[in-house]
């Protein structure tokens, strides 16, 4: 007992409570930033597809498969002075749903192709998509043709 007593005075005086030699570490401490980082990652990562808005288009990709010869597709042409033509045939605008549900075979899933004249106002194509997706078909897409070289 005296023999501890004794040696704790020899080594170096009072410590302190738990033993420390050093002062505090003055490192920031990376491991929460990290974890904040990361979980605002998971966050943005799920929440981008939800907030992209606008009207849903199957665009052209550079692998497409050929058109199924079988099955001849639905389009709908408007021609430069505005006027609709679905399956070449002269429609109206407010005829257009009725048509479309009688003509497509797999329901809202049928791809419908819509061609614009270059030279008709880029709103009448916006209003004829957009009666034809608030009908509820889903598989909407504008058609091009490649451009020169």
């Amino acid at each position: 007992m005296g023999m501890s007593a004794a040696s704790g005075a020899k080594s170096g005086g009072r410590r302190g409570r738990r033993g420390r030699k050093h002062g505090a570490i003055a490192e920031i401490n990376m491991t929460p930033f990290i974890d904040v980082m990361l979980v605002l990652l998971i966050i943005f990562m799920v929440a981008a597809p939800l907030i992209a808005t606008g009207v849903p288009l199957d665009l052209p990709q550079t692998g497409a498969k050929p058109i199924n010869v079988d099955q001849k597709p639905v389009t709908i042409a408007i021609d430069a002075k505005g006027q609709i033509f679905l399956q070449d045939q002269p429609t109206l605008e407010p005829d257009l749903v009725n048509k479309l549900q009688g003509l497509a075979k797999q329901g809202f899933d049928e791809r419908i192709y819509v061609r614009g004249d270059r030279m008709v106002d880029y709103g009448r194509v916006a209003s004829v998509m957009s009666t034809i997706t608030s009908a509820g078909f889903k598989r909407v897409a504008l058609v091009t043709e490649p451009a020169a070289r």
